[in-house]
């Protein structure tokens, strides 16, 4: 997930980020400020922090902690669901100045570590394929975990059908009960009134 949007000065932005169990989220951002007389964004936000927050689907707080202008934040999910990632400058009085307008650029990767290139370079060709191929293994992984994930909203959803379905084809039993009997009680009530003006 790569996007980006803009915020004013102690604004807090939140994202709904749905991730299985147990799976590395690793996030990368980068704020610009609005410069009034550039009329443009500023590449670097010199002086303005993100505070980044991040809580469960249980309402607990996974990561709480304050960055500077450019950063990377990583969590690990204890339950699978929608986590909340928020976003909050800091403001300062040399940014307050500058204008109100940030940019924040986001990009969010679920169950993906990073390769580090000039790692990967200075191993030698067999070293690097094993590199590769743990990072295969690792996606192998988070993939399955995901499909498992997919399956057990599945079946919630299959059970919260067929129990809508039976409380449907219950109350329309019930509601042919009551139509039955009101009929045969209006069919009773006028046979008795008309026994007892004596027109039967």
């Amino acid at each position: 997930l790569a996007l980006y949007f803009h915020s004013g000065e102690r604004e807090e932005k939140c994202i709904i980020e749905d991730v299985p169990t147990d799976t590395l989220v690793i996030g990368n951002y980068k704020v610009q400020r609005w410069d009034i007389h550039k009329q443009e964004f500023l590449e670097s936000a010199p002086g303005l922090g993100m505070f980044v927050t991040v809580t469960t689907p249980s309402a607990e707080v996974l990561l709480s902690k304050l960055y500077g202008p450019q950063g990377t934040f990583s969590f690990t999910s204890h339950l699978s669901g929608e986590h909340i990632i928020c976003l909050q400058s800091n403001s300062t009085r040399f940014v307050a100045f500058g204008g109100s307008k940030l940019r924040i650029h986001l990009d969010i990767r679920v169950g993906e570590h990073f390769l580090d290139e000039s790692v990967v370079q200075a191993k030698d060709k067999v070293n690097e394929v094993n590199f590769r191929l743990e990072h295969l293994i690792e996606q192998v992984h988070h993939i399955s975990k995901e499909q498992n994930y997919e399956r057990e909203r599945e079946e919630k959803f299959r059970k919260t059908s067929e129990e809508t379905n039976s409380n449907i084809l219950w109350w329309a039993i019930v509601q042919t009960l009551i139509l039955i009997s009101i009929g045969i009680w209006q069919i009773k009530s006028l046979r008795d009134f008309f026994i007892s003006k004596k027109l039967v």
